[in-house]
């Protein structure tokens, strides 16, 4: 008689079945799929083990890599920063003023010469006083300072630091990662933060391109490149973001001390000679322009936003010369502490305040159109609130000459709003 298998043989069966198949599809997605789980950890410094490049190259169709049978192929951050530093260098540029400065030489006269006095007392052989004097004999070209620079056009435009070119007495020359000098001229300086732009003659630039810096986030990871100290060319620097909306009061500026405000705060070195240069993010885009560093301390660098350079850069290619909107108002940013010594109604905003020698309204300026009186507190900016960390001046920078906007104001125990036209700041 043929032997059948009782029921608890064939549960047996399954149960014996359905684990062999498990391992067997467990083995199969490790080797075939698991790269394509571990790809997106490349970037941040994982381990990609390809087996089946074939199969991989078809699914993926690019790779970081050269794919060799069983190969473990280490993706490291500092390939990476590698890569950036290697495509933005040659777009970075030496920004050198120079100037004819005198040539000074020394020379000796006697003071008493045939003085008679003299000779009566002490004779015709008598001793010989010599003394040093300074005259300038002539002039000559001299460098006498040097910042960096970096193309953001392949027609020659090279955005820098308005500090780096404010000598107006000065000639300026650009000098590039192969070696090759470019006389440059300053197209604008910044009448209000400090950037300029320059152009050089040519074409075919290398450029990097401008990121966003409103997505910029604590600890990432940032690049400085710049001409340190003045002397060695296209330094490197690797940090992280340590702060955002740093607000200073910038020395050393040929204009005298500057406030700057919204920067981008960096542990990546920066030396003075980088102003100027790019602040890059791990995928090679400008999102800030370094521009100063922190006496006294170390690994406190800033960079200006790079949002703010294209404004700059647009009104450069439409008219010619840097354009800013403009309300008329002087103001004192309204805080608790002013508040309360002052006996104002609200505890922040901006107060309408005149100055020693000026009103706090400009005369026929779009304030004093849309009826703003000294005491005022401005609330709001087109919807947003005026305080310590959004100043007014801010608020008004993002918007465009010859935008209406609204501005909440407070008078009187009420609030209101009114339209003001922006226009042209003279």
């Amino acid at each position: 008689m043929e032997h059948q298998p009782t029921t608890r043989q064939l549960i047996l069966f399954s149960v014996v079945l359905s684990f062999v198949v498990s391992i067997i599809g467990t083995i199969l997605s490790l080797s075939v799929f698991g790269p394509l789980i571990a790809g997106p950890e490349a970037g941040s410094g994982g381990t990609i083990v390809y087996h089946r490049p074939s199969f991989l190259e078809k699914i993926t169709q690019t790779t970081p890599e050269k794919i060799k049978d069983d190969v473990v192929v280490p993706v490291r951050p500092e390939d990476t920063v590698e890569k950036v530093v290697a495509s933005a260098s040659p777009a970075v540029v030496s920004v050198v003023a120079s100037k004819d400065v005198p040539i000074v030489e020394q020379y000796y006269v006697d003071p008493f010469g045939d003085d008679p006095l003299f000779k009566q007392f002490f004779g015709d052989n008598g001793p010989s006083i010599q003394i040093p004097q300074l005259r300038q004999k002539g002039t000559r070209k001299q460098d006498v300072s040097a910042g960096t620079g970096f193309f953001v056009s392949s027609d020659g435009l090279i955005i820098t630091n308005k500090h780096v070119v404010a000598d107006k007495e000065a000639s300026y020359t650009v000098l590039m990662n192969d070696g090759k000098k470019l006389p440059a001229k300053v197209l604008a300086r910044d009448p209000i933060q400090d950037l300029a732009v320059l152009q050089v003659v040519g074409s075919n630039f290398p450029s990097l391109r401008p990121g966003d810096s409103s997505q910029v986030k604590i600890g990432q990871t940032v690049i400085a490149i710049g001409n340190a100290l003045g002397e060695f060319r296209n330094t490197v620097s690797v940090g992280v973001i340590s702060g955002l909306q740093r607000s200073i009061v910038a020395q050393g500026g040929a204009s005298g001390p500057e406030a700057l405000q919204e920067l981008i705060q960096t542990d990546a070195a920066i030396n003075p000679g980088n102003s100027g240069g790019p602040l890059l993010n791990i995928r090679g885009e400008v999102i800030g322009i370094n521009t100063a560093v922190a006496s006294g301390a170390q690994g406190i660098g800033f960079a200006l936003p790079i949002n703010k350079a294209k404004r700059d850069l647009e009104n450069i290619k439409a008219y010619g010369r840097f354009i800013y909107p403009f309300l008329g108002v002087r103001y004192v940013i309204v805080s608790k502490e002013l508040a309360a010594k002052q006996g104002l109604k609200r505890d922040y905003g901006a107060l309408v305040a005149k100055g020693e020698n000026e009103g706090g309204v400009a005369t026929g300026s779009p304030a004093s159109v849309a009826g703003l009186k000294e005491g005022d507190i401005i609330l709001f900016f087109d919807g947003e609130r005026i305080d310590i960390d959004h100043p007014l001046s801010a608020l008004i920078q993002k918007h465009k000459v010859g935008e209406t906007v609204t501005l909440r104001i407070f008078r009187d125990d009420k609030e209101f709003d009114v339209k003001v036209k922006l226009e042209e700041r003279k």
